[in-house]
């Protein structure tokens, strides 16, 4: 049994958002087929434009896989319209009580699945990247996108395409058109902010890029229509970081260590597309703070005091899932942030600006500045910025192999650490899921052992 499946069903936020990640092949097959509306792949948190429109749906193309457990789950989906996700959890939470063994392990084997499949799925994308040829210079990250779009680019209509700092991402994103042809290709760049007139220049690209999304829709843009998502997306990040910084940090959690990480790294996927449905995704992590503030009231939840804080960075581009349930079991707890650290979970300031695309494009434009489009020493001050924010004991480095934007700051980051904070930090070299668990394990035990 994994060490959250127990506590897991005792939050239905985190139920709903496993269901909507993992169950909504089906949802979407719906909207594309019965509701004609449009899929537009999408990755990393860049989804929000395409909420300007009424039939554009977004998606992290490994949404529309077939997933083994999503019969499972879909049983538990009917019983939610019938019964509501609140009581499918507390009737869940009472069966896992009264030790009904046979059904417990069900459900155990439900919660497992959704953990374990994902997981899978992510190495059997990796293997069709690399079967078709992708260079070996992409990390795992891209290895794995090329193989949903080889996998799924039939079933969409666009690709929402920025440019960002690291080149093989944008040599990732050229590669579409040979997967097909006959999918558009929308693009955005974001120019350097050096550049004299770049919001000038963002701006006009944005206003590029909705045009060409009016060609794909059928619809005119709706300024209105993205001022308000605009809020809904602005109440996500504030809950998220609530998240991040007033649970994670402090000295009780609603949870385990390891189920506090699993809910942690279930946000960072789920968080680039909202489960293509941002009202419903923000009722959910609104409730998902409020069942955790009502658990730690109650004293419903675990001392973690003397659980060393390991923020665990950069994880989006592709890490080892089994680090934090390691890490958990050396006394420590992990923290994954990264979204927080590119400066995804910055309000688009939509409140300042009544025009949204020069709200967006000053968010784009920061987010470049001080974010994923920044450079090294920049960005190794992001991650100080947040570590501090944690009060974080020590700090484990995922070093992706392939990875030349990201991973190689880390020797700038090391001595930051070293000077500024004063913590313990180390590097692991990441290149597939499941390989090298028991090197991962050796590593982070001597590591932990400098916590002590």
């Amino acid at each position: 049994m994994s060490l959250y499946a127990d506590e897991i069903i005792r939050f239905s936020s985190v139920l709903k958002m496993s269901y909507n990640l993992i169950a909504g092949r089906d949802e979407l097959k719906r909207k594309k087929l019965r509701e004609k509306k449009h899929l537009i792949s999408v990755a990393l948190p860049f989804s929000d434009l395409l909420f300007g429109f009424p039939n554009l749906i977004p998606v992290f193309p490994i949404r529309m896989e077939v997933f083994k457990v999503s019969k499972y789950l879909s049983y538990l989906g009917s019983a939610s319209s019938i019964f509501g996700w609140d009581n499918v959890s507390k009737i869940l939470g009472y069966i896992k009580n009264a030790g009904i063994k046979e059904v417990s392990k069900v459900i155990d084997d439900i919660i497992d699945g959704v953990i374990e499949t994902l997981n899978e799925k992510y190495n059997e994308m990796y293997d069709i990247g690399v079967e078709r040829g992708i260079s070996s210079d992409f990390c795992f990250a891209l290895k794995t996108l090329v193989g949903m779009h080889v996998s799924k680019m039939k079933n969409v209509s666009g690709t929402l395409n920025y440019s960002i700092r690291c080149s093989a991402w944008n040599k990732y994103l050229e590669s579409l058109k040979s997967i097909k042809s006959d999918v558009k290709q929308i693009w955005l760049d974001i120019p350097p902010r050096n550049i004299g007139n770049a919001m000038g220049l963002l701006e006009d690209n944005i206003r590029s890029a909705l045009t060409d999304l009016e060609d794909i829709s059928g619809n005119t843009y709706n300024d209105n229509q993205l001022r308000e998502h605009f809020k809904v997306a602005n109440q996500i990040r504030r809950d998220y970081k609530t998240i991040i910084y007033e649970i994670g940090a402090s000295d009780f959690y609603p949870c385990n260590p390891a189920t506090f990480s699993e809910i942690l790294a279930l946000l960072s996927i789920s968080f680039q597309d909202y489960n293509s449905n941002p009202i419903r995704y923000a009722q959910n992590i609104h409730q998902m703070v409020n069942e955790m503030r009502e658990r730690i009231k109650k004293g419903i939840g675990m001392d973690v005091s003397k659980y060393k804080k390991i923020m665990v960075t950069p994880m989006f581009g592709g890490w080892e899932p089994k680090t934090h349930e390691i890490i958990y079991q050396l006394g420590g707890r992990a923290i994954y942030a990264d979204w927080d650290v590119l400066k995804f979970l910055d309000d688009i300031p939509i409140s300042s600006k009544s025009d949204p695309v020069e709200a967006y494009a000053q968010f784009l434009s920061d987010v470049t500045e001080s974010g994923i489009g920044c450079d090294n020493n920049v960005l190794t001050d992001s991650y100080i910025r947040v570590a501090k924010q944690l009060k974080a004991d020590g700090l484990v480095f995922n070093s992706l192999f392939g990875c030349h934007s990201v991973s190689n700051c880390y020797a700038m980051l090391k001595d930051k650490i070293r000077r500024d904070l004063e913590i313990p930090s180390i590097s692991l070299t990441f290149n597939r899921i499941g390989d090298n668990i028991e090197q991962v394990s050796t590593r982070l035990g001597a590591f932990m052992e400098m916590l002590r």
